[in-house]
């Protein structure tokens, strides 16, 4: 069996600055790190192939600095490492992303005996869009079924059985015959650390490029003219009142800070 892991390389700091002209994140100069839920996909992953027979791989798509992370797979345990990066991907939406990353996907069945046992794993979201979008446009690109927010996993020959957040106070179980797609919650593991070794062996290992021209696209569907969301302006909220400290006792406190609520008319 194969098992897909869809990472992201995301900015490694909590207060990201956006390009006003662009409507994007800059990333030049911001220090990036793997999607912290994304190492979540990858330990789970691991840990099923540590008890089945499966070749695991990671994919990422972003410029050529995205290698950082797809290496910190590989050292992880990752049998193999693909990233998709060309001037014609850029300014992908979810959609164009989703698109992109089936096609590779794909591309990456075609040697395989049986093409339909295979699984896709990616983490619920990314800390920067947040907006967990990607794992189901791509199940639906991929067309196989997708159970997302899961934070239990159980693999039985050719079926999955899951237990899914569906609201706050509500877990249900779901039984899935592969090929499927699942996003994963952070409650669902701790992500090892690489070792040394790990980290020595990643730098042996050759992270693939693919290029627009090997996974041949529909060049309407990739990239900015591929994304079906316009951004129209994204900003950092400005703090429109200082910080209010409240002195005195507990009580005059309590009686202050209900003052201030009503005031707002937050209360």
């Amino acid at each position: 069996m194969k098992i897909f892991v869809c990472i992201k390389q995301v900015p490694g700091v909590s207060e990201v600055r956006i390009d006003p002209k662009t409507n994007s994140l800059v990333r030049e100069g911001i220090p990036s790190i793997t999607n912290p839920f994304d190492k979540n996909a990858i330990e789970l992953a691991l840990t099923i192939k540590e008890k089945h027979t499966a070749e695991v791989i990671a994919i990422s798509m972003g410029p050529p600095q995205a290698k950082e992370v797809l290496r910190e797979a590989l050292a992880m345990g990752v049998d193999s490492a693909f990233l998709l990066s060309d001037k014609a991907f850029a300014g992908a939406d979810t959609l164009a992303t989703s698109y992109t990353l089936a096609l590779a996907i794909k591309n990456l069945l075609k040697g395989s005996k049986d093409k339909t046992k295979y699984l896709v794993i990616l983490g619920a979201q990314a800390i920067d869009g947040d907006t967990g979008q990607v794992g189901p446009e791509l199940a639906e690109e991929l067309n196989i079924p997708q159970i997302t927010y899961v934070q239990k996993f159980g693999l039985t020959e050719d079926k999955i059985l899951v237990e899914r957040i569906f609201r706050t106070d509500e877990v249900v179980v779901i039984e899935s015959r592969i090929p499927a797609l699942i996003t994963v919650l952070k409650e669902i593991n701790n992500p090892r650390n690489p070792t040394i070794s790990g980290v020595v062996r990643a730098y042996k290992k050759e992270v693939k490029v693919l290029n627009a021209e090997e996974l041949k696209p529909d060049k309407r569907k990739i990239g900015r003219h591929g994304s079906m969301t316009e951004v129209w302006k994204v900003f950092v909220p400005e703090r429109k009142i200082d910080q209010i400290i409240f002195t005195g006792t507990n009580e005059e406190k309590v009686q202050e800070l209900c003052k201030s609520l009503k005031d707002d008319k937050i209360l």
